[in-house]
């Protein structure tokens, strides 16, 4: 892949890269809570993530030696169970400041990867108030699916603790009839 003319990999990141994940999250939730938005917790906890990652569901973007972007992208999310189709959801997107602008290229990545496993729909979600957020997805094709309450401190889904609002967005995808495009190596 190619950001600004500055290639970008894209790997599966291992329990070694945690992190790696880590630092793009908090440094990106730093930068919202600067904003006014409370989008995601202070700092993310390793427990937070390390099953997606043993799962092989979060990836690493890097622009050479430096990671400056992280997604989740799995198979099923209980926030969407009153809304039929197969989908892949997008979590924890985030990138570092210095790539501001990457994250188009990571949702169309995730729109590829879902799309090439046979997924109908790529969804995610963010907090309700969170407006330029919301504008951004829609401007990128996303339809705006209902609010939901979730419990929880935002960016960590419990059963119990405080409640946030979050609105759901949701990208039809194009058939594909080609193999998938994520090998078992976790290469594209």
């Amino acid at each position: 892949m190619s950001w600004h003319g500055t290639a970008v990999t894209l790997h599966r990141a291992s329990p070694a890269h945690a992190a790696e994940v880590l630092d793009v999250l908090d440094e990106a939730a730093a930068w919202l809570r600067r904003r006014g938005v409370t989008q995601w917790p202070e700092h993310f906890e390793s427990s937070w993530i390390d099953g997606a990652i043993e799962r092989g569901e979060t990836w690493l973007a890097h622009l050479g030696a430096t990671a400056v972007g992280t997604l989740t992208l799995d198979w099923s999310d209980p926030l969407w169970t009153d809304i039929g189709g197969t989908a892949g959801y997008v979590h924890r997107m985030a990138v570092r400041r210095q790539a501001a602008g990457l994250g188009a290229l990571l949702l169309d990545w995730a729109a590829d990867a879902a799309g090439h496993n046979h997924q109908r729909f790529l969804r995610l979600d963010c907090v309700a108030s969170n407006g330029r957020l919301r504008s951004y997805y829609e401007a990128r094709g996303f339809v705006h699916r209902g609010d939901v309450l979730v419990g929880g401190a935002p960016g960590r889904r419990h059963d119990d603790g405080p409640r946030t609002c979050v609105s759901r967005f949701e990208l039809a995808l194009p058939h594909h009839d080609t193999a998938s495009l994520l090998d078992g190596n976790g290469k594209e």
